[in-house]
C-alpha cells in the first residue's frame, strides 16, 4: 500500500519498558501538543499528572515511547483526540494497530508468529516458544535474558490486545472481535501510510483474524466505505476525505 509515513522496520527494545499501555495512550493523544518538543513534554505531562501518580523517570519513558507510536502521524492522532466516544475495545485495538505500525518485532509477532500458529492449528503459545522464535528470526542479537523479556513482554501486549488470552502458560490464541468502527478506523489509517502488504493482506489484518476469506464481506457492509473487486483489481471509495474528517463525523453522529 502507497501514502505517506511508511510503518517502522527498525528493530528496537521499547516493547521492554512499556507494552500496549491503553490507558497511557489514550491519555497522551487527548493531551498532546505535537508543537511542544518532545523533550519538553515529560515536566508538562508530571505537572499536569497525564499518567496520574507515575514517577518523572516513568513518565519521561513513556512519553518517548509514545511519542514515536503516535507523532509520525499526526492525521491519527488528531483523529483520536476528536473521537472521545470510542469505546474501550475499540481503543484497545488501535493501540494494538499503532504499535504493529511503529514496532516491527510486535508485528512480525502478531501479524506473522501468531497468526501462522492458528493457522496450523496449534491453539496456545508459551513464553519458551516465543523466546525460540525471538531467536530464530533475530539471531544472537540480544542475550537468552533479553530474548526471555521480549518473550513475556511481547505476550503481554498481546494479551492486552485481545489476541492471547490467560497470565499463565501455555495461553489460547483467541481472535478478538472487531467492531465495524474499529475496522473502519484501521482502513482510513492505512490509506494514507506506507505498509508491507496489500489492502486485502497486511499483518494489521491478519492480526485480527481478518483475511481474505471473511473480508470482503466485511467490507460490504461498512458504511462509508465502498468497496469492489474485479480480479486482483481492488477499487474503495471513501466517504470522508481523511481519517480525521471520519472521526470526527462519527463523533457528530455519537452525540
Amino acid at each position: 500500500m502507497s501514502g505517506g509515513t511508511s510503518e517502522s522496520t527498525e528493530v528496537h527494545t521499547r516493547i521492554l519498558r512499556v507494552t500496549l499501555a491503553e490507558p497511557e495512550c489514550r491519555a497522551y493523544w487527548q493531551h498532546v501538543d505535537l508543537t511542544v518538543p518532545v523533550e519538553k513534554r515529560s515536566a508538562i505531562a508530571f505537572e499536569h499528572r497525564w499518567f496520574g501518580a507515575r514517577t518523572m523517570p516513568r513518565v519521561r519513558t513513556l512519553i518517548a515511547t509514545l511519542a514515536q507510536r503516535f507523532d509520525e502521524t499526526p492525521d491519527a492522532l488528531a483523529a483520536l483526540r476528536s473521537w472521545r466516544s470510542a469505546p474501550v475495545e475499540v481503543r484497545v485495538l488501535v493501540c494494538h494497530w499503532h504499535l504493529q505500525f511503529s514496532d516491527a518485532v510486535y508485528r512480525a509477532f502478531t501479524g506473522g508468529y501468531l497468526v501462522q500458529r492458528r493457522a496450523d492449528g496449534r491453539p496456545t503459545v508459551d513464553r519458551d516458544q516465543v523466546e525460540r522464535w525471538v531467536h530464530s528470526t533475530w539471531g544472537e542479537r540480544w542475550a537468552a535474558p533479553t530474548r526471555l523479556k521480549f518473550a513475556g513482554n511481547l505476550l503481554t501486549a498481546a494479551g492486552e490486545a485481545g489476541l492471547v488470552a490467560g497470565r499463565t502458560n501455555p495461553r489460547q490464541l483467541v481472535v478478538p472481535r472487531v467492531s465495524d468502527d474499529a475496522l473502519t478506523y484501521l482502513l482510513q489509517f492505512l490509506r494514507n501510510v506506507r505498509i508491507e502488504g496489500s489492502f486485502l493482506r497486511n499483518p494489521y489484518l491478519a492480526s485480527v483474524g481478518l483475511d481474505e476469506s471473511v473480508l470482503p464481506a466485511r467490507l460490504a457492509s461498512l458504511r462509508g466505505v465502498h468497496y469492489r473487486q474485479l480480479g486482483d483489481v481492488v477499487d474503495i471509495e471513501w466517504s470522508a476525505p481523511n481519517l480525521r474528517a471520519w472521526a470526527e463525523t462519527t463523533e457528530e453522529a455519537r452525540a
